[in-house]
């Protein structure tokens, strides 16, 4: 195990890219708090994972949905670690294939609240704990967003590309705001990755499928996420704030 690397809080960390997250964070040394929202076996499998390789981690159940979530979600890494230094905000949701004009009320709001607002209040939250005008000693967020960003999904869920183009806003915005403050804020747009979250959407060969427009001709892996988002929160990356590093196969 490496020498301690701080703490990190990896939303939506007991599957697919979050989990892939917080197993290469516990590696480098990090404290690992993994949030879930209802599968406590993925998370507690996430943990028993990094404690038999030696690291230190704990599952942390939380809807980044519901604000009041969100604050027992941080009061809980207060109390368990005593500090956060890194923020890894990968909770997110897809939907239904549909267009633009089948999509009712609920599901847009459940886009936004999720994959946009969920990401600002814990954004929010760690900057209280991280900035030296709070106090803190710094730290690093990272948002993960998607290529969806800049392809807008058209006939697929424009709505998610949409939430995610407001990630990427916000990284560059946050990232401006508290440079000054000792905190970096940067993004990932992962590509196509073969996780679950294409089955979630109902679309489970998904990945596969788009393999051939993908200039590699392969859907990306969770590692190969993991490793662009670890690379942002080391001091490897200590001159990047406000970046957007698309890992896209050339998509």
């Amino acid at each position: 195990m490496a020498q301690a690397a701080g703490t990190l809080l990896v939303t939506g960390g007991g599957r697919g890219i979050g989990a892939a997250i917080c197993r290469l964070a516990a590696a480098s040394g990090y404290r690992i708090a993994v949030n879930y929202v209802a599968d406590s076996s993925a998370a507690d499998e996430v943990v028993c994972a990094i404690e038999a390789n030696g690291g230190e981690a704990f599952a942390v159940q939380a809807d980044v949905a519901r604000e009041s979530d969100i604050l027992t979600m941080f009061e809980a890494v207060d109390k368990r670690f005593g500090r956060l230094d890194a923020l890894v905000n990968n909770a997110g949701v897809v939907d239904r294939k549909a267009r633009v004009d089948e999509m009712d009320l609920a599901r847009l709001e459940r886009m936004m609240r999720i994959n946009v607002i969920g990401t600002m209040l814990c954004a929010r939250e760690a900057v209280k704990r991280m900035s030296t005008v709070h106090g803190g000693s710094g730290g690093t967020i990272v948002n993960i967003s998607s290529i969806a960003a800049v392809l807008g999904s058209a006939g697929e869920y424009v709505d998610y590309a949409a939430a995610t183009a407001a990630v990427d806003t916000f990284t560059i915005g946050l990232a401006r705001e508290v440079a000054e403050e000792g905190i970096r804020v940067n993004a990932v747009r992962p590509g196509v990755t073969a996780t679950e979250i294409h089955a979630s959407g109902g679309q489970p060969d998904r990945a596969a499928r788009l393999s051939s427009l993908i200039p590699l001709k392969r859907p990306g892996t969770a590692e190969e996420i993991a490793n662009a988002v670890l690379w942002l929160l080391s001091d490897k990356a200590s001159y990047a704030t406000g970046t957007i590093i698309n890992i896209s196969g050339g998509r």
